[in-house]
């Protein structure tokens, strides 16, 4: 059984009193800012495991000398499959006979499918690669791009000849300096005709205006589990454009989640009890 202190739990339970006493820290999942600026009062503070795949929004409040690791392998399951039903909903207007239902209107007509569609998934970790496990069996053609080529991935420096190739294209990258407005105009530009974008990255990744530009000509699609800004306030024009699908960044908070959570926390606390190596560090100060 997990400490109650570092045990995901529903409702949260709070955090333990004695701050000073605290060396292995793990944020609520989906907390407030707080739960992220009490690792200042936490001075004996060695390890913060977080809960989720992101992390750039805890690096501002990370103490000097604490080691970071992020939530390697727990939402790849759940934001992968997110990612296709955002995919097959878009692909087959499932939000347009949605619409149509309280009018009773039959809104019939062909529709793209995903079987011999072309993907490109840019980025290449848990999440990219169990995209294209999912996809795969649906008969797609599926290309993984990461930062530097290897067996079964393309580099980065290949997207501008890609581009134009994909029918759909999935963003599935972290949030840092090199990813923040990589999908910019010239990006957006460079994308076929018709062609989809499924961004269950970070809202940063994209370029909004650019995005809101495109997508008015009626020349791409988008379907979005995070935005920027996020929440997407009421009445911005990606709430009503047509060709947009929006769900609000619910891509690992599933059922999945709380299971894989507790293996993980569990694993990491057994590691850090006998001085093993950490698994997905994302900030090691000892390097």
């Amino acid at each position: 059984m997990l400490p109650a202190e570092v045990a995901p739990a529903d409702p949260p339970v709070p955090l333990v009193t004695a701050l000073g006493d605290v060396t292995f820290y793990v944020p609520e999942y989906m907390g407030g800012v707080e739960t992220i600026t009490v690792m200042a009062d936490m001075p004996r503070l060695q390890v913060v495991q977080l809960l989720t795949a992101g992390f750039d929004n805890v690096l501002p409040h990370l103490p000097s000398g604490v080691t970071l690791c992020n939530a390697g392998g727990v939402h790849d399951a759940s934001t992968a499959e997110l990612a296709v039903g955002l995919m097959i909903a878009s692909l087959r207007g499932l939000d347009d006979f949605a619409r149509a239902m309280p009018s009773g209107t039959w809104d019939d007509g062909n529709r793209t499918s995903l079987a011999d569609s072309r993907v490109l998934v840019v980025g290449a970790g848990g999440i990219g690669r169990a995209l294209r496990s999912r996809l795969e069996p649906f008969e797609a053609e599926v290309v993984l791009v990461g930062r530097s080529a290897r067996e079964g991935v393309e580099a980065a420096g290949r997207l501008p000849e890609l581009l134009p190739w994909a029918d759909v294209v999935i963003l599935a990258v972290p949030l840092n300096d090199a990813t923040r407005g990589m999908v910019d105009g010239a990006f957006l530009a460079g994308m076929r005709d018709g062609a989809l974008l499924v961004n269950v990255a970070r809202g940063p990744v994209v370029d909004t205006d650019a995005l809101v530009a495109e997508v008015a000509t009626g020349r791409l699609r988008a379907a979005l589990d995070v935005t920027d800004p996020e929440p997407l306030p009421t009445g911005h024009p990606l709430w009503t454009l047509p060709g947009v699908l929006i769900s609000p960044h619910v891509g690992g908070n599933s059922s999945a989640f709380l299971p894989r959570a507790r293996r993980l926390i569990a694993a990491q606390l057994e590691r850090y009890a006998v001085g093993e190596p950490l698994a997905s560090i994302v900030v090691d100060p000892l390097r």
